[in-house]
């Protein structure tokens, strides 16, 4: 028995399956699921995320949180947190990059929000030192200030695809087709949550929904509002996207997203409007959706790259010029991968970001 086996049975038994319970399946099956067997992260794994790049990135990220920190008084307790922490790369960097800032470890609680178990091991040696608490879901977050980061969890949450016709969308379902799993066409139907994407599309357009998506921000943006902190949402997508845009890696290289269901990563790029949309609702603020590149630009990565410089040459250098560049040329992540940034209405948006 395989995962490719189940979902057939299970269609088979049940009719077409949403994009949504097909990369739920995928991603989070206890027993096949992606996240759940491997650790998928680095050069040995599927894909290589910004923390695994360089450690500028992370640096970076901390200082960003620090400064906010500050800027809303320091709070003497608060909550540390990031959602979909991988190896533990970032929170380690994070934590190194604020070391020396009297009270700031002192106050912090590391939080992680980590559904893996096999994650959970490897995080756990990566932050040993610092007491991480883990959680399952946003709501278990402490009633606290909360100064969080979410890189590149966004895209890895289930989306709908929906095909326009006329008024009405065809919902896009995986199906099977003498044992192989196929995408079809479901029934048109009006889609209330698509009606504002009427504007914008016309007959045949492809447009996808991320509905589990919007409580978390709700929530995130809730206890913003509400105790202070900050939110850095970093991600591949950009304001609304257009087209489908589902992906699978596998050792780093594309596949179908069909091919090996539970064998490669799955994602598709973030729609940034909703995600503002819903922290406005909560009555939280939220910064212009900005390009990594510009945003890490502006809290200093070429100076803290000339920095790293010094003393090193060879390949060394040559492997901090290409991550450098990797992390911010147009043509590379820094314009494909967008930060926004959540923030009470009364306090400094997180520096690096504009209101």
């Amino acid at each position: 028995m395989s995962l490719h086996d189940l979902l057939i049975a299970r269609i088979r038994q049940d009719g077409p399956m949403t994009l949504t319970d097909y990369m739920t399946e995928c991603l989070l099956h206890p027993t096949w699921g992606y996240y759940s067997t491997r650790d998928p992260f680095g050069a040995r794994g599927d894909f290589i995320t910004a923390p695994e790049i360089s450690q500028m990135f992370g640096e970076l990220i901390g200082l960003s949180l620090a400064q906010s920190w500050m800027d809303q008084g320091q709070p003497s307790t608060f909550a540390l947190a990031e959602l979909g922490p991988g190896r533990g790369t970032l929170m380690a960097d994070i934590l190194r990059a604020t070391r020396s800032l009297p009270g700031f470890h002192a106050a912090a609680k590391v939080i992680l929000l980590e559904a893996s178990e096999t994650l959970r091991d490897v995080q756990m040696a990566t932050l040993k030192d610092h007491n991480p608490q883990w959680i399952s879901n946003v709501a278990e977050l402490p009633d606290l200030p909360l100064f969080l980061v979410a890189n590149e969890f966004f895209d890895a949450l289930p989306i709908r695809q929906f095909l326009r016709e006329g008024a009405a969308w065809c919902e896009r379902m995986v199906g099977e087709a003498n044992g192989t799993l196929t995408f079809g066409l479901g029934p048109a139907a009006p889609q209330t949550a698509l009606q504002d994407r009427l504007s914008d599309t016309r007959d045949g357009d492809l447009v996808e929904r991320r509905a589990p998506a919007i409580p978390i921000l709700t929530i995130l943006a809730s206890r913003i509002a509400q105790n202070g902190g900050v939110a850095l949402i970093v991600d591949y997508g950009d304001w609304r996207s257009l087209g489908d845009t589902l992906q699978a890696l596998k050792a780093h290289e594309r596949v179908g997203p069909l091919q090996t269901p539970g064998q490669a990563d799955l994602t598709a790029h973030v729609d940034f409007e909703p995600l503002a949309l819903a922290a406005r609702a909560a009555g939280c603020a939220h910064t212009r959706l900005t390009p990594q590149g510009i945003f890490l630009e502006r809290l200093g990565i070429t100076a803290r790259a000339q920095a790293l410089a010094k003393g090193i040459g060879g390949s060394k250098l040559d492997e901090l010029v290409a991550a450098h560049r990797r992390l911010t040329h147009p043509d590379e992540m820094g314009n494909l991968f967008k930060v926004l940034g959540l923030y009470p209405p009364q306090a400094a948006p997180p520096p690096g970001l504009e209101p």
